[in-house]
């Protein structure tokens, strides 16, 4: 089971690189697609057998083998790790890297993905109310932390997967490892991991599809459209801003 657990992680990384060089060829008639849903719906669904048989048994016995692997041993590196990706949706075009929308549309982007991303966790934690592995709590299905992480490794694969696929790569490494942490520390089920993982890819993914009425409902409200980038010079570095109305 834990070698079965491998296996699908990693598919999970390397699927979203696949699906970008696939969507390369074709043009876009439309932001949303229907076969876009499949992956994070697949693990969703992948996560909800945590609670039927013999799935449900498979959690435990993950668990305890790695409780007797891993001894008292934890890390804490995922509760930082997680923002990682998140961070480079900004980061990697302050670096050099060309993303597919400017500063402000990607901050749409991302506000509109982290609250989706809210709801959906927010709303099956505090109702299906799954007590952790570690017993410390009632709230370990789906895992958040692993949410927030694939969400951002996916908004990085859709503004820098076309400059090159090692960024998504790169973020969605990141995301497997928060997401194998949490099962290593305890502090959820694998199948937590897996709903956490589908939910921030389709997070991402409502955050994209919703950009042009997102940034239209912005224009309506503020009647200007803003710019915001970076400056770097002797003195330090900061943000300008720059408006039309």
């Amino acid at each position: 089971m834990v070698r079965l657990l491998c296996i699908f992680l990693a598919l999970v990384c390397f699927a979203p690189l696949s699906a970008q060089v696939q969507g390369d060829s074709v043009a876009a008639k439309s932001r949303f697609k229907a076969g876009e849903v499949v992956m994070p719906l697949s693990l969703i669904g992948a996560g909800t057998l945590g609670f039927v048989e013999p799935f449900r048994t498979s959690r435990y016995e993950v668990r305890d083998y790695l409780d007797a692997w891993r001894g008292d041993h934890r890390v804490t590196v995922d509760d930082y790790l997680q923002y990682v990706p998140l961070g480079s949706v900004y980061g990697l075009s302050l670096l050099g890297a060309d993303a597919k929308h400017g500063y402000v549309d990607r901050t749409l982007e991302l506000a509109v993905s982290y609250a989706a991303l809210g709801v959906m966790v927010n709303a099956v934690k505090y109702s299906v109310r799954e007590p952790r592995p570690d017993g410390s709590a009632r709230n370990s299905f789906p895992s958040g932390h692993t949410a927030t992480t694939f969400m951002g490794a996916e908004l990085v694969r859709i503004e820098y997967g076309d400059d090159s696929p090692w960024y998504s790569f790169g973020a969605y490494t990141i995301a497997v490892t928060v997401g194998v942490l949490r099962v290593y520390n305890n502090r959820h089920w694998f199948t937590d991991v897996f709903a956490g993982a589908g939910i921030g890819i389709l997070s991402a993914r409502i955050g994209y599809w919703l950009l042009p009425y997102t940034r239209k409902l912005m224009y309506g409200l503020t009647g200007c459209e803003a710019f915001v980038y970076p400056s770097v010079n002797r003195d330090g570095a900061a943000l300008g801003v720059a408006m039309r109305f």
